[in-house]
């Protein structure tokens, strides 16, 4: 059998790694992606604020790849055939090349399973004037991390010299969602103006399209902190108080000047805030993949919602938020037109939003995108390895093992300042991640299982993960013992 994987992020790889690891060498397990490195994305924020370099976030995927027995491709995805054609008789992707030598030159890969594990595309387009390229910096890849670095640096020279800076900091699109990257990423700001005794000079705005800060594409939540019970709304507003970063809510930034972004409030209102330094989560989307029949048909609508995202065995029927569930969720994450393709992680199309919709007077929606990265993405990923591998196997269609993001628990560790005695870092743990009125009645998640806490201790976890998951991803002795 030949298995292809379509990237190589947290959910690609962790698929990757199980199918070999259960299938061996009798089956074949290729993994595209137009990338040469894996990279440990959640460290982004410390390559951003100069306390790691790139190398200590990232490693060649060839190096573990060759180890494994896994055949990889430096190349990007560019259609689908599920019915192959008179050649192919089985379903094959087309592909370019990135890598030097090879750019530009196509293949085609056929397949008899196929695990879509693309990622986001960051459409910074979405938003004119947002991006690296032009107004406003990001985090999102190691390549933004390291140029906000460099123009971070600038920034803090100014300070010394005694000139004041103005850092905006937040989400650069009305439904962007990574609100926790950027939060963390202000949060780490803050503490390196404190440490260097220039926060006297710094005036930091968080700007969120959130309804209350805390909101974090989850709807908020309650949690237990200290032996009481309370919303992440307060929750982030003391932790913003503390570091002294004023916030604007309920935000969709519609266009990013020089020095200026511009946005409109939920009431209708616009109005505008001025920077010096902006770092601006975008809006995702999916990678624009197209799909052909065996007559060259474009089928792409029947793999793909409009979003550009994989559909899979999610109820996408259209209803209002209150009668939405967590049984309009997946557990499979199986296309239902071709069952032999997969999407993992931040590919596949989620039915609904978390937060609440919401919309301006004037048409706009302004509330947040639903989470998929992290934790969920490498469950999601081994969940789909295990499937495939044991229908390989064992024959029939069964998908033994399930993970509904109704049913799945998540834990997040938020960096607040990185340091071995002074570091801070928020933790908090959510089951489920979508909530489940029905179960939970009264917070919507279960009260003993959502918590939060900060502290030193937080920091020194965040660290411990980071090498953690890096091992795992690595190869190292035992990684498949380590949790997602």
């Amino acid at each position: 059998m030949k298995i292809v994987i379509l990237g190589a992020g947290i959910s690609g790889h962790t698929a990757a790694a199980f199918l070999k690891r259960k299938l061996g060498r009798h089956h074949e397990v290729t993994v595209i992606s137009p990338s040469q490195y894996y990279q440990w994305i959640p460290s982004n924020i410390w390559v951003g604020v100069g306390k790691m370099s790139v190398d200590q976030v990232r490693f060649k995927l060839s190096k573990v790849y060759d180890r494994w027995g896994i055949i990889f491709k430096q190349a990007k995805a560019m259609t689908i055939h599920p019915e192959g054609d008179q050649e192919i008789k089985t379903g094959f992707v087309t592909i370019e090349y990135t890598s030097d030598g090879d750019s530009g030159k196509q293949e085609r890969v056929p397949y008899d399973f196929l695990v879509n594990a693309t990622g986001p595309k960051l459409n910074f387009a979405a938003t004119p004037g947002l991006g690296p390229d032009k107004n406003s910096l990001s985090v999102c890849s190691c390549d933004h991390a390291i140029h906000t670095w460099e123009e971070l640096q600038k920034s803090i020279a100014l300070m010394k010299a005694g000139k004041k800076q103005r850092f905006l900091i937040g989400t650069g699109h009305p439904k962007a969602t990574c609100q926790g990257a950027a939060f963390e990423y202000a949060l780490n700001l803050a503490f390196e103006f404190k440490q260097r005794k220039l926060d006297h000079l710094a005036d930091i705005t968080w700007i969120s399209n959130e309804y209350e800060v805390g909101d974090f594409g989850m709807g908020g939540a309650f949690i237990k902190r200290g032996g009481y019970i309370t919303s992440t709304k307060v929750f982030t507003e003391s932790v913003l108080a503390e570091h002294n970063i004023r916030w604007i809510k309920r935000a969709g930034i519609t266009n990013v000047e020089p020095g200026i972004a511009q946005y409109e409030l939920l009431d209708g209102t616009s109005s505008f805030v001025e920077f010096d330094f902006a770092m601006l989560i975008p809006a995702f989307a999916g990678q624009g993949l197209k799909a052909f029949s065996i007559t060259e048909e474009d089928i792409t609508s029947r793999l793909f919602a409009p979003s550009g995202f994989m559909l899979v065995d999610a109820d996408y029927t259209p209803k209002p938020f209150e009668e939405w569930s967590i049984r309009d969720w997946p557990e499979k994450y199986q296309n239902p037109a071709f069952p032999n393709i997969y999407a993992t992680g931040i590919a596949f199309a989620p039915p609904h939003s978390i937060s609440k919709p919401m919309k301006s007077p004037n048409g706009t929606e302004i509330f947040p995108s639903p989470p998929r990265t992290g934790m969920p993405s490498g469950v999601i990923g081994k969940v789909v390895a295990q499937n495939i591998s044991e229908i390989i196997q064992k024959g029939g269609s069964g998908h033994k093992h399930l993970a509904n993001m109704g049913k799945m628990g998540a834990a997040c560790i938020v960096s607040a300042g990185y340091s071995m005695t002074k570091g801070l870092g928020a933790t908090m743990t959510v089951s489920p991640i979508v909530p489940d009125w029905e179960k939970y009645p009264e917070w919507g998640r279960d009260i003993n299982a959502t918590v939060g806490e900060i502290g030193v201790a937080g920091h020194w976890i965040k660290l411990f993960l980071h090498y953690m998951f890096l091992h795992k991803a690595k190869g190292y002795p035992f990684w498949w013992l380590l949790p997602e």
